[in-house]
């Protein structure tokens, strides 16, 4: 990871992003206890990963990524996503969204609203999703 990353997840960590990961890793642990839900806390604890380090990463869709479609970009992650969407993708977003808000306020905030904004995306439709280095 480039020095740059290294710095800005630093200063990610201490203006949000570790509330963040935490409401990622709350909502994996519910969607875990539920035993129904272990393909969305999967893709939760990905994500929470995600939402801690995020400089030096970036989020895309597995299929256009591996060249062929799965279990999670098909019909079925169609569904997922939208079970997700009711359930806890709504608040993490709004979530995502107000932090983005307040620390856009400031020029030094703008690259981690920024950021937040792109969370916020992720946090409605996480299913069918893989992290990868930037």
């Amino acid at each position: 990871m480039p020095p740059v990353s290294i710095l800005l997840n630093i200063l990610w960590i201490l203006f949000g992003g570790l509330w963040m990961a935490i409401g990622w890793v709350v909502a994996a642990v519910i969607m875990a206890i539920t035993i129904v839900g272990l393909p969305w806390a999967r893709a939760a604890f990905n994500i929470a990963a995600y939402a801690l380090l995020p400089f030096g990463q970036t989020a895309v869709r597995r299929d256009s990524l591996t060249g062929r479609s799965d279990i999670g970009t098909g019909p079925l992650g169609l569904i997922g996503n939208l079970i997700w969407l009711v359930l806890a993708g709504w608040w993490l977003a709004l979530a995502h969204v107000i932090t983005a808000i307040l620390l856009a306020v400031t020029i030094v905030g703008i690259p981690f609203a920024w950021a937040h904004l792109k969370l916020a995306g992720i946090a409605l439709w996480p299913i069918g999703k893989v992290i990868v280095p930037a």
